[in-house]
Formats: structure tokens, C-alpha cells, sequence
């Protein structure tokens, strides 16, 4: 993996909050943004950021809204898509940015996503990882839609997690902050069930990852006992808001030039019908910029963690095109 880079933390007012933002690299272009997923940070991003500041990118890493050192709106409704797109155009804004590589993971993705479509003259190219651009679960069109909630239920039931953090309140008793720790490394290490939270702890846990030391779920972890997840789990809240908010774009597909990676044990990669819509033209209909496919052998969910120097190779060998 890269060393560690030099980075620089600040706090930028933008779109009405206050948005903790991590940078390392030079100052000027080209720049590049990481948007994180759930339940993580900027710190996510620590392997790319080193990799691409080393090769003359400027990298900006926020937390998102709800997340870390960003403020956390009380309003359920105050994390829809737009919300967090406008932040991330408010903070390009900010810092001078006009366009700018993107680069996303999990809910970071699903941001991204909604960027290209909503803002693509921000965008000057794409690297999503995890989650692809399923146009029925993001955008409303047609009579016959499915709203999102509706459609992991009925593929998963209702004691998928999606669907079980729908009510608010109900996930915060699994997502205790006094157990931040544990659950950091349950969620990271893809051990997390619903059976692995409430109640005792076992005494002896399974051993970390070579890619994963205790001093990052530490960094994961206080952030968490600090902020909780209320936040984080209002994302998954929104989902069917903006999938209605977003039918104005039904007929909208990502033309920005695109690169998406994701694991071959990714829960993602997984769901039900998703290896035929990625691999057998769906996902490039929906997405004509698609330049590539790339899938990573042996890892899983956290996938630029879990193989940080490849992830950061992909990202780099892509984005040096343009």
C-alpha cells in the first residue's frame, strides 16, 4: 500500500452546514473527490489519497452530511440525494473547484450517480466501486415502478437491513454507539448479521485482516461513539423520496466516461439479477460513458480497503486518460 500521505483537515460552510473536509496533494487541478459510503468516513479514502497525491492530484475527501466532523441535520428528510449532491456541488463551489474527478464507494456511489445525472457538467469522469447504477431502485419511471423499499422487500424480505431502517429508531437499537467498536469491525471485516448486535460480546474475537489494524477501527469507532448512526441510517431512509424526487430524470442516462469496480464477494455483485444487468448490457445502456467493468477477485464489500493498491491503480490508470 501507498505510505501514508500529509493530510490537510478543514471545515467549509457549504449548502447551510458545515462540512468536514480532509485534503492531501497538491493544491490546483487536476482534483479528485471521494465520496464515502455507510457506515464510514473520509478515512476510507486514506490508501487512494496517498497513491494519487503522489502522482500530482489534489484529493478532497469530505465527510459526508451525518458523518464524522459534518453537521447532522435532525430532519429525516434533510438527507435526501439532492441534499448531499447539493453539498458536494456547494463544496466544489468552495474550494474553486469547477470540474472535477469522482470517485465513490456504497452510498458515496449512489451520490455519484445522482451527480452524473443531475450535474454532469461537474463531472469530468467517474470511478464508482460497489454499487452499480440500478435505474428502478434510483429513479422513478412508469406506472408499474416499484418503489425501492417495496422491491427489497419483496426480493429479501422484511428483516433485510434496508427494509429494517425504514422506522426510525428501530435500527438505533442495533446501532448502539456504546458498541461502536465492535460493530466497526463486524461491518468492515463482512461478518455483520442482525444476530451479531445487542447483548453480550463474545470475549474472543475472530483476528483482522491483514488489511485492517486495530488503530483504523479505532478511528472508525470514535467517531461513531461520538456521533451515532442516527445520520448515516437516514440515507437508507430517503431512498424512497428520491427515487419519486428523481423521476424529472427518468430518461436520464450517465454519459460521463465511467470506470466501476467491485468485488466478486460483494453482497452487491450478489443481488438478485445484478451480474446479468452489469455484464450483459443493461448497465451500459443505462450508462453509455461505461468504459469498463472491473471486477476484483477475493474481495468484498470495502473494496478499496481490502485491496487498496489495486483499487488505487484502476482509479489512476483511468482517470490519467483525460
Amino acid at each position: 500500500m501507498a505510505e501514508a500521505a500529509a493530510i490537510r483537515h478543514r471545515t467549509v460552510e457549504a449548502n447551510g452546514i458545515s462540512m468536514h473536509v480532509a485534503e492531501s496533494g497538491a493544491e490546483g487541478d487536476p482534483a479528485v473527490v471521494f465520496l464515502h459510503g455507510f457506515p464510514e468516513l473520509w478515512y476510507s479514502w486514506r490508501h487512494q489519497m496517498a497513491h494519487l497525491a503522489a502522482r500530482g492530484y489534489r484529493c478532497v475527501a469530505p465527510d459526508l452530511r451525518g458523518y464524522g466532523g459534518t453537521a447532522a441535520p435532525p430532519d429525516v428528510a434533510s438527507y435526501s440525494a439532492f441534499h448531499v449532491v447539493g453539498d458536494v456541488v456547494a463544496l466544489l463551489d468552495a474550494l474553486g473547484i469547477q470540474k472535477v474527478f469522482v470517485v465513490g464507494h456504497d452510498w458515496g456511489a449512489i451520490i455519484a450517480w445522482y451527480l452524473c445525472v443531475f450535474r454532469p457538467d461537474r463531472v469530468t469522469a467517474l470511478v464508482n466501486t460497489s454499487v452499480a447504477f440500478m435505474r428502478h431502485v434510483f429513479i422513478r419511471a412508469g406506472a408499474a415502478a416499484v418503489k425501492p423499499t417495496d422491491f427489497f422487500h419483496g426480493n429479501y424480505g422484511p428483516t433485510y437491513y434496508i427494509c429494517r431502517f425504514q422506522e426510525p429508531g428501530v435500527a438505533e437499537k442495533e446501532f448502539s454507539p456504546a458498541n461502536a467498536r465492535y460493530l466497526m469491525k463486524q461491518i468492515l471485516c463482512n461478518r455483520f448479521t442482525s444476530s451479531a448486535v445487542g447483548g453480550e460480546k463474545p470475549a474472543d474475537e475472530e483476528p483482522l485482516p491483514p488489511w485492517l489494524t486495530e488503530e483504523d477501527v479505532g478511528h472508525f469507532a470514535s467517531e461513531f461513539e461520538r456521533t451515532g448512526f442516527t445520520g448515516p441510517i437516514n440515507y437508507y431512509r430517503n431512498m424512497d423520496r428520491n427515487w419519486e424526487l428523481a423521476a424529472p430524470w427518468a430518461d436520464a442516462k450517465v454519459e460521463v466516461p465511467t470506470r466501476f469496480i467491485v468485488g466478486d464477494g460483494d453482497l452487491t455483485y450478489h443481488y438478485t439479477g445484478i451480474q446479468d444487468y452489469i455484464h450483459k448490457g443493461g448497465f451500459q445502456a443505462d450508462v453509455p460513458g461505461l468504459d469498463s467493468v472491473v471486477v476484483i477477485p477475493g474481495a468484498g464489500h470495502f473494496v478499496q480497503q481490502e485491496k487498496a493498491d489495486e483499487v488505487s491503480q484502476h482509479i489512476y490508470d483511468f482517470i490519467s486518460k483525460f
